[in-house]
C-alpha cells in the first residue's frame, strides 16, 4: 500500500450491479464508456470486476459488476427506465460519437437530445443486462461539485 492510500474518512466508493454475463458487460463498459478494469475477483459463488476511470487515484469511484454463478445467463436489470448511471464527457461530439456506436451495436436507449439546464446534451445506452447508462455533455455535475469543494 502506498503512503496516503489508506481511507481516512467515510467516502462514496462504488455502485454494484449484477451481471448475467460478466465478460459481455466488461466489453460493453470498456468500449462504450471511459471505464477500465482495475481488478477482478472470483470464488465458488461467482466472479466480479471493478471498473473505474483510468488513473483515478485521488477520488476513486468504482462500478462493481458481479456475475453470480446461479444467475449466469439471466439478465437482472436494476436501472431503468429512467434510473441510470451518469457519465459526463468533455465535448458535445463525444455524446454524438457514443450514440452512433450505440446505434450501430443496438444498445442506444435515448437518441442524443438537448434538455433544459441543468441536464444539457445527453444520450443513453443500455448495457447487456438492460441497465441505463447516460452520457452527457454540459450537465456540469463535475463542475458544480468542484466549484463547491474544489478549494478544500
Amino acid at each position: 500500500m502506498t503512503p496516503g492510500s489508506k481511507l481516512t474518512e467515510a467516502r462514496w466508493t462504488h455502485v454494484a450491479l449484477p451481471s448475467c454475463d460478466l465478460d459481455r458487460a466488461i466489453a460493453f463498459y470498456t468500449t462504450m464508456t471511459p471505464l477500465v478494469v482495475v481488478a477482478r475477483h472470483s470464488d465458488e459463488h461467482g466472479r466480479n470486476a471493478w471498473l473505474s476511470n483510468d488513473g483515478q487515484a485521488e477520488t476513486p469511484f468504482v462500478l462493481v459488476l458481479v456475475e453470480f454463478a446461479e444467475d449466469r445467463g439471466k439478465p437482472q436489470p436494476q436501472l431503468g427506465p429512467f434510473a441510470h448511471l451518469g457519465m459526463e464527457v468533455p465535448e458535445r461530439a463525444d455524446v454524438d460519437r457514443t450514440a452512433a456506436e450505440a446505434r450501430r451495436t443496438g444498445c442506444l436507449h435515448w437518441a442524443p437530445m438537448d434538455l433544459p439546464e441543468p441536464v444539457g446534451y445527453v444520450c443513453a445506452l443500455k448495457d447487456p443486462d438492460g441497465n441505463v447508462v447516460e452520457i452527457s455533455h454540459g450537465q456540469k455535475v463535475y463542475e458544480e461539485v468542484r466549484a463547491l469543494w474544489g478549494g478544500r
